[in-house]
Order: structure tokens, then sequence, then C-alpha cells
């Protein structure tokens, strides 16, 4: 009898230590994929992903490197106006011929907001975002500078965006735009503007401007009657290439390249990250999602 039990005990022992053999094995094949898969080439100049839970980084390449910003910048743009207090996004700006005539001459992506027309601030935000339109930046950074001038408002404003920087304890960012087309001092980092764009996406409106992929605004004309506008489609491509993305905002231009901050969700999981200086639009999509893929399976 005693030999029986024995022997069923053995007999259970070992089932239990074959059972914890399996899920050992099963976790170290599950967990080596995590850590075996090979960092991905980028074209781009500088590049940097991180886990938007935590902000541990998961790729870099050049990502301390300062480097011209592009577009990018209305990242930051967007952030300051939605930190205002008391912020009413309903709030009504006429557009301004100082804001047409400057994306004219610097031949800038524009929203083509027309002069004298009454436009709520939500709607510049979509003009700021999708179509990448200076003129709505120029406008909303009018709209949220103190000063009695529009030159000393734009001032006030791009210094908040410093200031938001400097709170974010980011040395390696500086504006001197409100909008990317700068003048020598408009630079960030691929991990900064990381970082600038996950506390942006903390915010609700940001995150659900970033990922619409088209947008029509309805204006109120100088007679007070409604324009319906040309629809806005967002520049960021991934939107409709990469399962799960939610943003963020594309950048372009002579010094700058082609730029692209970009985020996406699956599961329970985030993974934002940044390219600077990659070498078209295609490309610059390419490496984002080299390298989302790469945060994904980092994660496992």
């Amino acid at each position: 009898m005693k030999t029986g039990i024995k022997a069923i005990r053995l007999r259970r022992a070992a089932a239990v230590a074959m059972t914890t053999g399996a899920v050992l094995a099963t976790g170290a094949l599950t967990a080596m994929p995590a850590q075996a898969v090979s960092a991905p080439s980028i074209v781009a100049k500088g590049g940097y992903v991180m886990n938007n839970a935590n902000g541990s980084s998961l790729y870099t390449k050049a990502a301390d490197t300062k480097l011209s910003t592009g577009s990018t910048t209305k990242i930051m743009t967007a952030k300051v106006v939605l930190s205002q207090k008391n912020l009413n996004l309903d709030a009504k700006v006429t557009i301004q011929k100082a804001y047409s005539d400057y994306v004219v001459k610097n031949n800038a992506s524009q929203a083509h907001l027309i002069v004298g027309d009454k436009v709520t601030v939500r709607q510049l935000l979509y003009g700021l975002m999708l179509p990448s339109g200076c003129d709505a930046a120029y406008a909303l950074a009018d709209k949220y500078g103190t000063g009695s001038t529009t030159s000393a408002r734009v001032k006030s404003f791009i210094g908040k965006m410093n200031a938001a920087a400097k709170d974010l304890k980011l040395t390696n960012t500086h504006f001197d735009s409100f909008d990317g087309i700068g003048n020598g001092k408009n630079y960030s980092t691929p991990r900064d503007l990381t970082k600038i764009a996950s506390s942006a996406m903390k915010n609700a409106n940001f995150r659900a401007v970033v990922k619409t992929k088209s947008y029509t605004a309805k204006t109120i004309t100088k007679t007070g009657s409604t324009r319906t506008m040309a629809t806005w489609t967002n520049t960021n491509t991934l939107l409709s290439s990469y399962k799960g993305a939610i943003g963020v905002k594309t950048g372009s231009g002579p010094e700058a390249k082609y730029c692209l901050v970009f985020a996406a969700t699956r599961g329970n999981k985030t993974v934002i990250g940044t390219v600077l200086a990659s070498s078209s639009i295609n490309q610059r999509a390419t490496d984002a999602t080299k390298l989302l893929n790469y945060g994904f399976a980092r994660l496992g």
C-alpha cells in the first residue's frame, strides 16, 4: 500500500515538474523574441522611440543631436494654446491680411484661411495640425500672445513655447517661430520632440485633432454667411497605413528635410517617437514604421 502511495506521489511530482518545465520553456520562448529583435536601420539623421507609459527609451539614433524641426514645431504651438487657462475652443478669431501675406511671402504650407472670416480656435487647431497651416499658427500666436501689437503678441507666444519646453526640462530645444519657419534658432532633438508630443497627447483635445484624417471647417464670412472650407487632409500618412496609429505631426523644410513625430497604440501599449531629417515623404513614413514595429517588438 505504502509503495502504491509513494508511486502515485512520485508520478504527481514528475507531472508537476514537467508542467513547470513546459511553462518555463514557453516563458523563455515568448520572452526571447522581444530581446532578440535587432534594431532597424533608418535613413533619418536622428530617431528616438519610447514607451509612452513610463518614458523608457526603446530606440536611439543621434537622439540628443540638435536638428531643425520644420512643422513638427506646431506640436508645441498646439500644446501652448491648449494649456491656456479658461480656454474657449469656440472663441472666434478674425483672419487678418498679415496671416495671408505671411504664408505667401514664405511659400509656406497653409490652411487657405480667408481674410475677414471668423474661425473658431478649435477649427484653427485642425487647420494647424492637419494641412500644417502656417496661417493658422500665426492666427493662434496672435490670439494667445500678449501685447498691444501683432509682433509683440507673436514674440510673447514664442516665449510661452520656450517656457513650456523649460517646464518639461528640455535642454536641447529652442523655438524662434510659432510654426517652424525659424530664423536659425528653431531646433530640437528626437528625444525632446518625443517628450513634447507625449506631454501634448495627455490633452484629449490634442489627441482628437492629431488622429483625424480629414476635417471640413465651416467659417463665418464678413457678411455673416457660412463658408464651407475646402477639406483639410492630414499630412500624416501613417494614420491610414499603420494599424493603431493615433498621431502626431509631420514636418519638412530645406534645412529640416523630412520629419515625423508618430504614435501608435496596440492593445494596452503605446509607442511614441520621432524621426528627423529623413530623405523624402515616403522615407520618413518607412523610417517611422520600422521604429514603431521595433518598439512594439521590444515591449513584447
